[in-house]
């Protein structure tokens, strides 16, 4: 995809140069861009060359005098501008081959880039990992980087991948140890294969790199209604107590907040999650909503009655129910959590990000309320799109309902920020 402009800040100097959704940033100073590494580091300079395609087709080139890293205000609709790099696994657990057709396209593409992971925070396996990579990943410092490990045995990781290469991943992680890059490390947990002794193994192998390994994170194997065999299982409360009694024997491991749920145990407090370096895959979402909720100044009183419903995901019900009993405090405003129930995935499936438009539009059909919020993650980004291809509008009229997206329960901030305009 070429370097194509979404949107631009206004009053940045994209929008003083006239700049527009649509056009295609050609070049800076004559290099052209790969990626948003590339843009962010020609953009350092105080003089630069900017060439332009306009959506018009009209070429032209711009030169810009500016402060050192002052941005142009340029917010592009992809980090990548030339292929994303493919995966070349085939991972027993992956969740791209247990979607069902018609889902958006970009569902479906398996993406193992480290530039998507240095700038995105999205996983890496390291299989696919080249020299040349090696090179710009060192040459420029990247990092860190957020990397799929599983397993640090080499004939379990290779099996579990079914990518020979995929053994090499302690010989990958020492090169970036070597190159004093650090690395968050993830662990998809698949009973019957790295759980138990072997997460252990794991566990120990990760923890001798030190420094270089900034957090460790393990969640539990997702499996739809969509999957074609019996190879995995699901992770049950014996396996969750299990996971967590072993995480428990090594400093700074954090289990997602699913272990905890199916454990029947309470989440732990702030210092279990350190930095919270896996926010983003449900490693203490839970604890971060509730901390942040904690220090918000509530209104006392809003100035009309209001009915808002929270529809949420089944793993964030408890904590939601928490929050609406204490904004049900608040006089004139009547607060419910309404968990969505996942029909189109199956009963394992308990995540916001992945409720589908069916599925909300049911759980809401005997709800009245005067707004409903939910969570971005049900969207695709700087969209109105659920997964399923149908849109919020859609929604909309089915239910009847005035929606409100908040930036994810994650940022509970939002919600009472907008309680205090009603």
């Amino acid at each position: 995809m070429p370097a194509i402009v979404n949107s631009v800040e206004t009053g940045s100097i994209a929008d003083e140069i006239g700049i527009d959704a649509g056009d295609e940033i050609l070049a800076i100073d004559d290099c052209k861009l790969r990626d948003l590494i590339d843009y962010n580091f020609y953009c350092k300079n105080e003089f630069l060359t900017l060439s332009i395609k306009h959506i018009n087709g009209q070429l032209e080139d711009v030169e810009i005098e500016k402060d050192y890293d002052e941005p142009l205000g340029i917010i592009f609709e992809s980090a990548v501008f030339d292929r994303i790099k493919p995966c070349c696994n085939h991972c027993i657990f992956c969740f791209v081959d247990q979607q069902p057709k018609g889902l958006r396209d970009t569902l479906y593409i398996k993406d193992d880039d480290y530039r998507l992971s240095y700038l995105q925070g999205t996983y890496i396996t390291l299989t696919n990992l080249t020299e040349q990579d090696k090179l710009r990943i060192s040459g420029m410092h990247l990092g860190p980087f957020y990397v799929s490990v599983h397993t640090t045995n080499p004939e379990l990781r290779a099996k579990m991948l079914r990518n020979p290469n995929a053994s090499k991943i302690m010989e990958h992680l020492m090169w970036f140890r070597k190159q004093k890059i650090p690395v968050h490390c993830q662990i998809v947990l698949c009973p019957g294969y790295n759980d138990g002794e072997e997460l252990r193994r794991t566990l120990t192998d990760l923890k001798s790199l030190k420094r270089t390994v900034l957090s460790i994170a393990i969640v539990p194997v997702g499996l739809t209604k969509f999957r074609k065999d019996e190879l995995l299982k699901t992770v049950d409360e014996k396996v969750a107590k299990e996971t967590l009694k072993i995480a428990s024997e090594f400093k700074g491991v954090c289990c997602s907040d699913e272990f905890f749920i199916l454990a029947g145990e309470k989440i732990p407090n702030e210092k279990y999650y350190g930095k919270f370096s896996q926010l983003s895959d449900g490693v203490g979402s839970i604890r971060y909503l509730l901390s942040e909720f904690k220090h918000l100044n509530l209104p006392s009183k809003l100035k009309k009655k209001t009915s808002i419903t929270l529809a949420t995901s089944f793993a964030a019900k408890d904590a939601l129910e928490y929050v609406c009993k204490k904004l049900n405090k608040i006089k004139n405003l009547n607060c419910k959590c309404v968990p969505v129930k996942s029909t189109y995935w199956g009963r394992n499936i308990t995540v916001a990000g992945l409720i589908t438009t069916d599925d909300l539009i049911n759980a809401l059909k005997d709800v009245k309320s005067d707004i409903t919020i939910i969570p971005s993650v049900m969207l695709k980004p700087m969209s109105e799109d659920f997964l399923d291809g149908k849109n919020l509008t859609y929604v909309c009229e089915k239910t009847g309902q005035k929606f409100f997206v908040v930036n994810n329960y994650n940022s509970v901030k939002e919600i009472v920020d907008f309680l205090h305009t009603i």
